[in-house]
């Protein structure tokens, strides 16, 4: 009974939440407080970057649904109300946890080069590539991976029948939802793309015009294909959605088929696990080159006992260390189905203590006297991220994308389904930067069926703090991002949990070899001792990512929503 009245408490201050008087959140502070109170050992929290995606989690759960079909109705709803950063016709990760077994597995739902692509449509007669092929257009998407993770989700962990999980974004699709001042934002930095194609301006814009904060967004269209896929989700790789959007996407000038579709597959792989600090760290496998990177920053740290040190000191080797990550991603790091990576190698003790042998203490290294990327024999800004925890331990941390704002601009035909660009995820002209300016090798060349490499790392954190799920947006600056805020919550002075989604940012990643800054979030006398050591700070002209954390404190019995305040408040329930 007092489970039962737990989670419909909780479900009350899920919604609650989506008002804006004074009073309810008054409401909301003190019906979440006697929530944990009832039956603490039950709490369940949802993290999102959308109070209408957190909403859709929330129902799912109070329905008796766990963590796995939260994130179902989640990523569905993600996909109608953040447009610019994922959807149907994207890709992402899914590292999942299972309370009773102790568990983790990782789902890789990353999109994949359709079968008629080669490196050559994306450059000139010179070899230059030619970004807008493999921005915006049809020649810019690859196979989308998002509705075959649904279905996997629901076949293998899920409680639920998919429709009931599904709902929640039909609802948002038929009926609309208010336009928030992220989608105006994200809109005006791309209107361009979307306005070159009808469908898609139709859609986003509203009569022709931007739409404005607080005007109703609906797409009936997208709410047919997710009634469509409720009914018969194989029908988005084998019916009449494959057929839709293959027709449209080779009719615009693109080279889909539907073998293309028929043979996409979702792939269950290996976590990466890590020990740092006492905590056990457990994050994204190939092809995210997250949880790589990181086995090589916090090892090279570790040697270098990274606490013991003042926090310029601190900085400074985290940003050595992250040359030097970043460095080998370029080199070694692609899609292992298809490029024999160093893995073992790479995260191996011995080989980050090597790796940080050219590490001084008082000067910055050159980027140009690491190990080249280009003569070797070894052949994302908008994207979202939630966490997931619920009453019996379950935890999902996933990170979903279609790479640019809008990703490739292009809605494929009737189906409401934007398609991402994930095509210029892979390394177009070997030693050319993408948009994020990220270089790579033959590892992450352009081959059909191959996925491209990601920096997507969604992580769990378990130390004697507790349990921290977690994960961000931010195209290359993903794994800095994430690096940071477990570095903040290991700290072993006592710092409140909350801080790990909200510090500031710096990032460095090899080449260009500079230290990006978000603004007014560090002081000079910071920013004067990176330069002293050589390194050069350059302040970035607005901050980045929208971190979504859920930690859990076993011994106060608690859950916290940690939502990034540099994107819209979420929900705590």
């Amino acid at each position: 009974m007092l489970q039962f009245l737990e989670k419909k408490l909780c479900w009350i201050v899920s919604a609650a939440s989506l008002m804006r008087t004074s009073f309810v959140y008054f409401s909301v502070l003190v019906i979440s407080l006697w929530c944990h109170q009832v039956q603490a050992n039950d709490s369940c929290a949802i993290a999102t970057a959308h109070p209408e995606a957190t909403a859709a989690g929330c129902e799912v759960l109070s329905s008796g649904g766990n963590a796995f079909d939260a994130a179902i109705a989640v990523t569905a709803a993600l996909s109608v109300v953040e447009p610019y950063s994922s959807g149907l016709g994207g890709g992402g990760f899914y590292l999942l946890h299972f309370g009773e077994s102790g568990e983790n597995v990782f789902v890789d739902a990353r999109e994949t080069a359709p079968g008629q692509v080669s490196e050559s449509l994306y450059l000139d007669e010179a070899g230059e590539a030619l970004p807008k092929r493999s921005r915006e257009g049809p020649l810019a998407a690859a196979i989308p991976g998002i509705p075959a993770a649904l279905q996997h989700l629901s076949q293998h962990y899920a409680r639920l029948p998919l429709r009931s999980s599904l709902q929640p974004a039909i609802t948002l699709a038929r009926d609309g939802f208010s336009v928030d001042p992220r989608y105006v934002r994200a809109v005006g930095w791309v209107e361009k793309r979307i306005r070159k194609f009808n469908l898609s301006e139709g859609i986003f814009f509203n009569e022709g015009e931007p739409y404005e904060p607080g005007q109703v967004l609906k797409q009936p269209e997208l709410a047919q294909t997710l009634e469509a896929l409720a009914e018969d989700i194989n029908s988005f790789y084998h019916g009449k959605i494959a057929q839709e959007m293959v027709n449209y996407v080779v009719s615009s000038g693109g080279n889909w088929t539907l073998s293309d579709l028929e043979n996409y597959e979702v792939r269950e792989r290996e976590a990466v696990i890590l020990n740092f600090n006492g905590a056990k760290i457990v994050t994204a496998p190939l092809p995210s080159s997250g949880g790589l990177v990181m086995a090589q920053v916090f090892n090279i740290l570790n040697n270098f006992s990274y606490y013991s040190h003042d926090r310029a000191a601190r900085s400074h080797l985290m940003i050595e260390a992250m040359r030097r990550g970043y460095n080998d991603r370029a080199r070694f790091m692609g899609d292992p189905e298809f490029s024999e990576v160093p893995s073992k190698q790479l995260m191996s003790i011995d080989y980050a203590r090597e790796r940080g042998k050219s590490i001084m203490l008082d000067a910055a290294s050159d980027s140009n006297t690491l190990p080249t990327v280009f003569d070797l024999s070894i052949e994302g800004e908008e994207t979202t991220h939630f966490s997931i925890i619920d009453h019996d331990g379950n935890r999902v941390a996933a990170t979903l994308s279609i790479n640019g704002p809008f990703g490739s601009g292009m809605v494929a035909g009737n189906t409401g389904i934007l398609l991402n660009n994930h095509m210029d995820d892979f390394s177009i002209g070997i030693g050319k930067g993408n948009a994020y300016e990220l270089v790579g090798n033959r590892a992450n060349g352009i081959e059909p069926g191959k996925r491209p490499l990601s920096s997507m790392s969604p992580t769990f954190v378990e130390s004697e703090k507790g349990v921290l799920a977690i994960g961000t947006p931010g195209g290359s600056r993903i794994i800095s991002m994430v690096m940071l805020a477990i570095l903040e919550y290991l700290d072993p002075v006592d710092i409140n949990p909350e801080t790990v989604v909200s510090l500031a940012r710096y990032h460095h990643q090899y080449l260009p070899d500079r230290v990006q800054v978000e603004p007014d979030s560090f002081d000079e006398a910071w920013i004067s001792e990176l330069r002293s050591r050589g390194h050069d700070v350059q302040v970035y002209r607005r901050k980045w990512g929208n971190m979504q954390a859920v930690h859990c404190d076993e011994s106060a019995l608690r859950c916290l929503v940690l939502n990034d305040p540099r994107g819209r408040e979420g929900v705590v329930f």
